[in-house]
Formats: structure tokens, sequence, C-alpha cells
């Protein structure tokens, strides 16, 4: 039972005819002494406790301080790799396009040759047609019975 320094202040030990009583005395210098020894033994658990708390809060800054280190870390990888994605992306993009672009020079170049082709063919079945008429032109005409009798 821990005293309060006002209620030690307003104790008042019996009185007898030679001054205090010695019972009374011992009583109230042992509640005092009780009460001392526990709000000394608060005291020491309250320091402990203190101790303890400090300890905790150097080991929490330490911690704090690394995930802060760990963030930076994160957010500049995170960083440089969206860089580098961005370039890849840049390059693969660049190399698709100059793909393309060869791919439609092909294909141009073939279209052209194809339609040369096509008009040389052209040329080529003309010539005949042509030789094959001036060889029916030259041919004398073919009566209708003598192809009968024949």
């Amino acid at each position: 039972m821990a005293l309060t320094p006002v209620e030690i202040r307003h104790m008042t030990p019996g009185t007898g005819l030679f001054g205090y009583k010695r019972a009374a005395m011992d009583r109230l210098l042992d509640e005092i002494a009780a009460s001392f020894e526990d709000v000394w033994r608060e005291r020491a658990d309250l320091a402990d406790k203190i101790e303890q708390l400090e300890t905790d809060l150097v080991r929490y800054r330490e911690l704090e301080g690394l995930l802060r280190t760990t963030l930076v870390s994160a957010e500049r990888a995170s960083a440089e790799l969206k860089e580098q994605a961005r370039r890849e992306a840049d390059l693969i993009l660049g190399e698709a396009h100059a793909e393309a672009r060869a791919v439609q020079r092909n294909a141009r170049s073939e279209n052209e040759r194809l339609g040369n082709e096509s008009r040389r063919l052209r040329a080529q079945l003309h010539a005949a047609l042509e030789a094959i008429e001036e060889v029916e032109d030259s041919w004398p005409a073919v009566q209708p019975s003598e192809a009968e009798a024949a």
C-alpha cells in the first residue's frame, strides 16, 4: 500500500505520557518504509522499462533507416528497369519499322518484277497471235466441201 506525501504529512502517531507511543511509531515507520519500498521498486521497474523502450527505439530507428535505404534502392531499380524497358521497346520498334520498310521494298520490287513479266508475256502472246493470224492469212481458204471430203 503506497502512501502519498500528503498522507504521510497528515499522519499523527499516537502520543503517550512520555511522547510518542513506540508501537504506533513503529507501525507508522513500517508503513512509510513499505510505501517507500513500493515507490522505489516501481521507480526501478519504470527505469528498466525506459531502458528497454530506448533500446527498442534505437532498433526501430535502425530499421527505419534500412527501410528508407531499401525503398530508395527499389525506386532507383524500378526507374532503371523502366528506362531499360523503354529503350528495348524503342529498339524493337525501330527494328520492326526497318523490317516493315524492307518488306515493303521487297513487295514493290516483286510487284514491279511481276508487272514486267506480265507485260513481257503479254507481248509474247500478242506476237504469237499475230504470227498465227499471218499464217492463217497466208494459207488458202479451205472450202467446206473440201473439208468434209478430207
